[in-house]
């Protein structure tokens, strides 16, 4: 599944938790996601936001939190 976000909105998009730029990836099961670029919340600790229908989730309480 390819995932386009329009430009002008790609620039905008932060975590809500962090603040963070958030870059395209892959979450655990194949589907696409958005991920915190930098540590959030602790050392070595990343979010990553599901993306429904092209709509990115950015809601911390639904987030994926995983380790680097």
């Amino acid at each position: 599944m390819s995932m386009t976000i329009d430009p002008w909105l790609r620039e905008i998009l932060r975590c809500p938790v962090g603040l963070h730029e958030l870059v395209d990836a892959t979450g655990p099961d194949g589907s696409p996601e958005l991920q915190c670029a930098a540590d959030c919340g602790a050392p070595g600790q990343r979010r990553g936001y599901r993306i429904d229908g092209g709509v990115p989730v950015l809601l911390a309480d639904e987030s994926r939190v995983f380790t680097v």
